[in-house]
């Protein structure tokens, strides 16, 4: 075989390697990122990353509201917070008004309502749609079949309760009505919090 056809097949074997690394490149691009990576204002109008805020942490993700039945799920919630938090749950209320209406409170008076009632001390986000086509993108992704296949789904009512492992993906959901201390809910917690972030080392 000359030398010509020889250099011909390696540079056909270069740009097939080329070519297939750059599908490879493609294909992970079109992956949808995580939940996490978005961003978000927090009550007091400040921008929060929330994958940077959030990077290794155990998440408890719950669409809130003021004057719903499921309201004083806000204690237990408190409790989570502090009896994990400094094991890195952080639990992250997100208030939406689409159920019922039932959080028509400013930013302030969701702030307000939740310290002197439940002495909130987690992190509350302001007011979203979780649903529909102006639901945050946090929330598109927590309920589309291509993002979140195996816990998509509108979110049903207030207090829907995702967790989300320190990897930064979806590990559980749960209805609203199953309350925050719920066995189900505090093992899964529990054995997301005894995972090992490797990257974060």
């Amino acid at each position: 075989m000359s030398l010509c056809r020889l250099a011909c097949f390696a540079m056909m074997g270069v740009f097939v390697m080329k070519a297939t690394a750059a599908a490879n490149d493609a294909a992970k691009s079109s992956q949808p990122a995580g939940p996490l990576a978005v961003k978000m204002k927090s009550l007091d109008g400040k921008e929060v990353d929330l994958a940077k805020k959030y990077k290794g942490k155990v998440v408890l993700l719950v669409n809130v509201a003021s004057k719903c039945g499921n309201t004083p799920q806000y204690q237990p919630l408190e409790a989570l917070h502090e009896k994990y938090a400094e094991q890195g749950l952080a639990i992250v209320g997100v208030p939406c008004n689409q159920f019922g209406k039932q959080e028509p409170g400013t930013s302030a008076e969701i702030a307000q309502f939740c310290e002197k009632n439940y002495g909130v001390k987690f992190d509350i986000l302001a007011k979203v749609d979780v649903n529909g086509e102006n639901a945050a993108p946090l929330y598109k992704f927590l309920t589309s079949k291509e993002s979140n296949p195996k816990f998509a789904g509108r979110v049903t009512w207030n207090f829907e309760k995702f967790l989300i492992g320190r990897d930064g993906r979806v590990v559980n959901r749960f209805a609203p009505k199953v309350q925050p201390d719920a066995k189900e809910v505090t093992q899964a917690i529990e054995a997301e919090l005894e995972k090992e972030l490797h990257s974060a080392k």
